[in-house]
């Protein structure tokens, strides 16, 4: 009985833990819906909890208690997989002096880039001053909860940060990183160099997704992320994946 209720407790914790974890995310006003993917999580590890507690299992026929396990365990090796791979590509730097380097968008807001955008155009600017003749291409379209376009506002915060206009290329209409990349190659030359700066939990993506559609050089430059919301990132990177290796 006293494993049963040790059980049931580390369960409820952990989904208290998850819920709030949603909250926190829900309040960045990012306006996408994953949070609620941890809230989801929450409920199902309150109904394993309560299931232990309850003895639920001992009621369920070996062979769907079987398969689940098997399903399990798929789960957990292909997460550990691609989050390999992900965490793989959180420091890359990219190589000096390229042709081009590609920002990819992301939520704009009347006060500015949101603390994710922010993290990549700091990363930008970083390069940018350190290879002089690089041409930034700042790509991302206008989204139903932003002011302007995306590479409007990121073309405005490099600006204020000495980046000359000169250097600096608008691509307004994407709303897919897809679209950033062939979008973006129309502004470039044919077989210019290219790195893709994108926050470090995105790069290794970005950059199977620069390869797909065209760029097959592309080197990516990890931006950083906040430690807070990088489970988050992470968890929704996984599911991304995922479906680009299906779709």
């Amino acid at each position: 009985m006293k494993k049963k209720s040790v059980a049931f407790w580390i369960f409820f914790i952990l989904a208290v833990i998850c819920i709030i974890y949603a909250v926190i995310v829900r309040s960045t006003g990012s306006g996408t819906s994953f949070f609620l993917m941890w809230v989801g999580i929450g409920i199902v590890l309150l109904f394993l909890g309560i299931s232990f507690r309850m003895e639920f299992w001992k009621k369920v026929p070996h062979v769907v208690k079987g398969s689940g396990m098997v399903v399990v365990c798929i789960g957990i090796v292909s997460f550990v997989l691609v989050e390999g791979c992900v965490i793989s590509q959180m420091h890359a730097k990219g190589k000096a002096g390229l042709d081009y380097i590609i920002v990819l968008g992301a939520q704009v807001r009347e006060n500015g880039p949101s603390p994710v955008l922010k993290y990549r155009l700091d990363k930008a600017v970083e390069y940018l001053e350190e290879n002089p003749d690089t041409i930034c291409i700042v790509s991302g379209g206008q989204g139903k909860n932003e002011p302007w376009s995306e590479a409007e506002g990121m073309a405005q915060y490099l600006k204020k940060q000495g980046i000359g206009e000169n250097r600096i290329r608008l691509e307004d209409q994407s709303l897919t990183t897809e679209q950033n990349v062939t979008n973006s190659q129309k502004l470039m030359e044919e077989g210019a160099s290219v790195g893709i700066v994108t926050n470090d939990f995105h790069v290794f993506r970005a950059k199977q997704i620069a390869k797909k559609y065209g760029l097959k050089d592309a080197c990516g430059i990890a931006a950083g992320s906040s430690p807070l919301y990088l489970p988050n990132n992470m968890l929704r990177e996984f599911f991304a994946e995922i479906k680009f290796l299906v779709f």
